[in-house]
């Protein structure tokens, strides 16, 4: 369950990215002249990261989750149809937390981006960067994440399992001043990231991060005023979680996946936007940065932000945002769908995660066979 949906604008009390950087979003979105910054954004340069999150950004809103993991223990199921298909390459677009690099992983894509309607989630994905950037390789990333000690460097070869990794991190966090020093650490490595932030942003990042610290492996997707369900799995789970096939397929339950996110963030293409997968710019702004890096859609995760969009009468929107993006013919949806709209969830799962061509969806809207978001899921 994620946020990449319409929700009642929210009151930011920091300033926006628009007025932080006018200059810069102005003239990334304009079309390119020789020496602009959209050359350069071809060439990928590192120093168009904020940049790039200030003009793919529009107007944000709030929603009444955390959603600092997700809720989805079927996020992997899909994992073997996309490796059939050959859905490799080509640009991702995703909504929520961390899942989002398990398919990144997969998909192997040139360019990805994280687009959610809570700035929240922009903030969370630089918490997640600045951790990349810090870590030699996922021992190191998750105890930093959870404030514990990774095992030795001899007692971690490269195909060392993820839950031997889990196993040793599975314990109490360091002591205070450890903490607060891998947090000055942490806070360095956003500076670095030349995003602006507000003093209130670097808050909500830190308490970001010390719910990882606090709750460890234990941490559960929340929704504000209501404790966990019970059928929402703990970050433990997630990261041990198996594809349809039996495998394990987190971005952390082996170093090449690792590094395939590692080596993107580092190049700054994994590129956090504050958006509504409905809304007025940020889906038309990353589809003309996609034609003007001559780039095409592979994959978006949607979440079940579709059942939010639908309930809203939000959806024509979103499918025409769709309709602008350059796609590969064999682009797909990646879908989430909760409760009375799936009947073939596992035992234990509240959800399941399916696979939408792009192309046959927007056909069959543009015909008129989704009038409702049960014709939706039901006509796959």
């Amino acid at each position: 369950m994620n946020t990449g949906r319409l929700a009642p604008p929210h009151r930011f009390s920091g300033t926006s990215f628009r007025t932080l950087c006018p200059a810069l979003a102005l003239v990334l979105l304009a079309s390119g002249t020789p020496g602009s910054l959209q050359e350069r954004v071809r060439s990928q340069a590192p120093a168009d990261f904020p940049a790039w999150v200030a003009a793919l950004s529009e107007a944000g809103g709030s929603f009444d989750t955390d959603n600092l993991i997700s809720n989805e223990r079927s996020y992997l199921q899909v994992l073997p149809a996309i490796s059939h298909k050959g859905l490799t390459g080509g640009a991702y677009i995703g909504v929520g937390p961390d899942q989002n690099f398990s398919y990144i992983a997969a998909l192997e894509p040139e360019i990805a981006f994280i687009i959610d309607i809570r700035r929240d989630n922009l903030l969370l994905h630089l918490l997640f960067k600045a951790l990349f950037g810090l870590s030699e390789g996922r021992a190191e990333y998750l105890a930093l994440l959870l404030g514990r000690t990774a095992p030795p460097a001899s007692e971690r070869p490269k195909d060392l399992p993820i839950s031997r990794i889990i196993a040793h991190v599975d314990r109490p966090a360091l002591s205070p001043s450890s903490i607060d020093n891998i947090r000055k650490k942490v806070d360095l490595a956003i500076a670095r990231t030349g995003v602006p932030l507000t003093p209130e942003d670097l808050a909500t990042i830190d308490r970001f991060h010390r719910r990882f610290i606090d709750a460890g492996l234990d941490l559960r997707f929340n929704s504000t005023g209501r404790p966990p369900q019970s059928g929402y799995p703990t970050y433990r789970e997630l990261l041990l979680e198996t594809d349809a096939d039996g495998r394990q397929g987190s971005y952390l339950a082996s170093e090449k996946a690792f590094a395939f996110v590692k080596a993107l963030q580092a190049r700054d293409l994994v590129i956090p936007v504050v958006g509504d997968l409905s809304g007025p710019s940020a889906l038309s702004s990353i589809a003309r940065l996609l034609s003007s890096r001559r780039q095409h859609l592979s994959a978006l995760y949607a979440s079940n932000v579709e059942f939010y969009l639908f309930r809203q009468g939000r959806y024509p929107e979103f499918a025409a945002n769709l309709q602008r993006m350059p796609r590969s013919k064999d682009a797909v949806v990646i879908r989430s769908v909760f409760g009375r709209f799936t009947s073939h969830a596992r035992p234990g799962d509240v959800s399941t995660s399916e696979l939408h061509a792009v192309g046959g969806l927007i056909r069959d809207h543009d015909a008129g066979l989704f009038r409702s978001y049960t014709q939706l899921v039901g006509g796959r």
